[in-house]
C-alpha cells in the first residue's frame, strides 16, 4: 500500500474536484491518503459544506473517509476562511511558519503530490 498526501493549493473548484476525486479513487484502490488544503482552495472551505454546491458531496465523502489530514491554518488567515474552518472542526496545519510542511509528510512516508 503507497501512501500519498494530496496538497490542493488551487482555488478553482474544477480543479479541487479532481482533488477529492483522486483521494477517494486512491483509498478505494487500497492506498493510503491524506488530503491537505492549501494556498487559493483555503477560500472554498465555505462552499465546501454549503448544500447545493457542486463540491459539497465529494467533501462530505472525503471527510466521512478520514481523508482530510487538515487546512493550512497562514493561507486560510490572509484568505478569509479561519473562522470558517474552525467552525467546522477542521485542524489547522501550521508547524512551517503557519504552513503544513510538505517535509513532515515526506518524512512519514508519504508521496506529495501538489495539485
Amino acid at each position: 500500500m503507497a501512501k500519498y498526501a494530496l496538497f490542493g493549493f488551487n482555488g478553482e473548484a474544477g480543479c479541487f474536484m479532481h482533488v477529492l476525486l483522486n483521494a477517494l479513487d486512491m483509498q478505494a484502490r487500497g492506498h493510503e491518503v491524506k488530503i491537505v488544503v492549501e494556498g487559493a482552495a483555503t477560500k472554498l472551505i465555505p462552499l465546501l459544506y454549503e448544500e447545493g454546491q457542486p463540491l459539497q458531496a465529494l467533501w462530505a465523502k472525503c471527510l466521512a473517509a478520514g481523508l482530510v489530514d487538515g487546512v493550512c491554518r497562514g493561507c486560510a488567515a490572509k484568505l478569509g476562511t479561519l473562522g470558517a474552518t474552525e467552525a467546522h472542526g477542521l485542524k489547522l496545519l501550521d508547524e512551517m511558519m503557519g504552513h503544513p510542511s510538505i517535509a513532515a509528510y515526506r518524512a512519514a512516508g508519504y508521496e506529495v503530490i501538489t495539485i
